[in-house]
């Protein structure tokens, strides 16, 4: 099974970052070899449509759980016609968010905004 958790730098002590779409970088952690690689969001930056970008980009990586504080409708949408799952992090670290996963202690993201349709920051 692999888990994307949205990352600002590509170090598991930083923090998860806040906004999915925008997200620099996406963990993804593979946990039969309990390996983990970071990926670019290639959608970061983009002037629109970056939630829904980022969230092709998840699927793209065969990731089957995402943990993220947020999630707009949009990307909510691409991930519903797939089997992925998304979960709700706790404030802390990629480490401590992908341990409490793990640990069964995180629980399911069930509420989407609509999404900030072209503002870039976080």
């Amino acid at each position: 099974m692999k888990i994307a958790i949205p990352a600002d730098e590509k170090v598991l002590a930083s923090d998860v970052c806040m906004s999915f779409g925008r997200a620099p970088y996406f963990y993804i952690y593979e946990t039969l070899t309990k390996m983990g690689d970071f990926i670019e969001n290639e959608a970061a930056n983009s002037p629109g449509g970056a939630g829904v970008k980022a969230a092709q980009i998840v699927v793209d990586s065969h990731a089957d759980i995402l943990i993220t504080p947020r999630c707009g409708e949009n990307a909510a949408e691409v991930f519903k016609a797939t089997a992925l799952q998304i979960y709700k992090s706790k404030n802390g670290s990629i480490s401590d968010n992908l341990n409490a996963y793990l640990n069964d202690k995180l629980s399911k993201l069930e509420n989407f905004h609509t999404g900030f349709h072209g503002v870039t920051g976080n």
